[in-house]
C-alpha cells in the first residue's frame, strides 16, 4: 500500500540575517507498509516520526526520494488524483483538544470531510456520520451528535477524531500519538478500537508513538527511528524480544515494569541528549550516546540497514560488516 523510497525531508530555517542552516528531519528512510497491516514508528521526540508521517500523506514535499501509494508516486499526482488520494488517506492527530473545532457540533465535525469531498445529500451525510460514531463506540450516536466538544472527555474527543478519519472509508491512516494525551485507563480501549476498525475495514496503519511497549501490542512491525533515520526494523516480536541496536535496547530498558518491588530501583535511561538535527554525526547517528562504541568504526562511517535474521534489520556496526572486512575476505 505504502512504499517509502530513500526519503529525505530537510528544512532550511534562517540563522541570522544572511545565513540559513539545514535541519535533516528525515534523512534517507526506506520502508514498506503492506496493505491491511500496521507499522509502528518508535523513537524519542525529535526523531522525525511525525515528519515522515506527514510526508506519506503528501502534507510535506520531500527533499529527495519519494512516497509511492498503491503503485503511484505522490509527486506524480495531478490535482484530481491528489484529491482522490485525500479520500483514501486520513490522519488521527495527537491532541484531541486542539484538533477539533470547539464551535462545531460533533455531527458537523464528522460530516465536514463528506462535504469537502462532494457528498451533497444531507441525509446520506448524516447517516454516514452517525454510522461512524457508532463504530467508534460513541452511543447513542444521535445524542452524541448534538453535543459540542467542551462537553466531552478527552477520550470521547479522540473517538470523534477517529470517526472523522474513517467517515470517508479510507484505506490508509496515519495515527500520530493517538493515545499520548488520553488518561491511562482509556489508552488500551482506544488501541483495541483501532485494531477492531483495522480488521473490519482492512485499514493500513502508520502508528507513530514513543511507547515501544504499546507498539508491541498494536503493530505488526516496528521501525525504530533516531535522528531522522531508521536504526532497526522488524516484526514487533523480533524488535521487542531480540533488540539488536543499542538505541532500541535503551528504549526497552527504560520501560517501567508493573512490579511494586521495583519502586525503589532506578530504571536505566539512555545517557545524554539527542544531537541537533542540524549537526548530525558523520558516522553512526547514535555514536554520541552509545555505550558500545567500536573505536575507529562507529564515528568514522555510518552503518546501513543489514538483515541480521529473516525480516529483522539493524543499522549498527556491532551487527554489520565493515568495508575493510569485506576487502580482507
Amino acid at each position: 500500500m505504502i512504499r517509502i523510497e530513500d526519503l529525505k525531508v530537510y528544512f532550511h530555517p534562517r540563522k541570522g540575517l544572511f545565513r540559513t542552516e539545514t535541519v535533516k528531519a528525515v534523512d534517507g528512510v526506506t520502508l514498506e507498509i503492506p496493505r491491511g497491516s500496521s507499522l509502528a514508528l518508535v523513537g524519542e521526540s525529535g526523531s522525525g516520526k511525525t515528519t515522515l508521517g506527514r510526508a506519506t500523506l503528501g502534507l510535506l514535499e520531500p527533499t529527495a526520494g519519494q512516497v509511492v501509494f498503491d503503485g503511484q508516486a505522490l509527486s506524480a499526482m495531478g490535482p484530481e488524483e491528489r484529491k482522490a488520494f485525500r479520500r483514501r488517506a486520513q490522519a488521527i492527530f495527537q491532541d484531541p483538544f486542539s484538533s477539533i473545532n470547539p464551535f462545531m457540533q460533533v455531527l458537523e465535525l464528522v460530516e465536514e470531510p463528506l462535504i469537502i469531498h462532494g457528498v451533497a445529500d444531507r441525509r446520506e451525510r448524516r447517516r454516514r456520520a452517525l454510522e461512524a460514531l457508532e463504530q467508534v463506540k460513541l452511543t447513542p450516536a444521535e445524542e452524541i451528535a448534538e453535543k459540542y466538544p467542551h462537553s466531552l472527555s478527552g477520550g470521547q474527543r479522540q473517538r470523534v477524531g477517529i470517526a472523522r478519519a474513517i467517515v470517508l472509508r479510507p484505506d490508509y491512516i496515519v495515527a500520530d500519538e493517538p493515545v499520548s494525551m488520553i488518561d491511562a485507563s482509556n489508552r488500551a480501549e482506544i488501541l483495541y478500537l483501532l485494531r477492531e476498525l483495522q480488521e473490519r475495514h482492512g485499514l493500513t496503519f502508520l502508528y507513530i508513538t514513543h511507547d515501544i511497549a504499546g507498539a508491541r501490542h498494536f503493530a505488526d512491525r516496528i521501525a525504530v527511528m533516531y535522528l531522522g533515520t531508521v536504526v532497526e526494523h522488524g516484526s514487533a516480536e523480533q524488535v521487542v524480544e531480540n533488540p539488536l541496536h543499542p538505541y532500541t535496547q535503551g528504549l526497552l530498558a527504560s520501560v517501567p515494569e508493573p512490579d511494586p518491588a521495583n519502586r525503589f530501583r532506578m530504571r536505566p535511561v539512555i545517557p545524554g541528549e539527542t544531537p541537533s538535527a542540524t549537526e548530525t554525526p558523520a558516522g553512526c547517528p547514535f555514536v554520541t550516546r552509545c555505550g558500545q562504541v567500536i573505536e575507529g568504526r562507529c564515528a568514522a562511517s555510518r552503518p546501513g540497514l543489514e538483515e541480521r535474521e529473516k525480516g529483522h534489520w539493524a543499522a549498527c556496526w556491532l551487527h554489520g560488516t565493515f568495508e575493510s572486512d569485506v576487502k580482507a575476505n
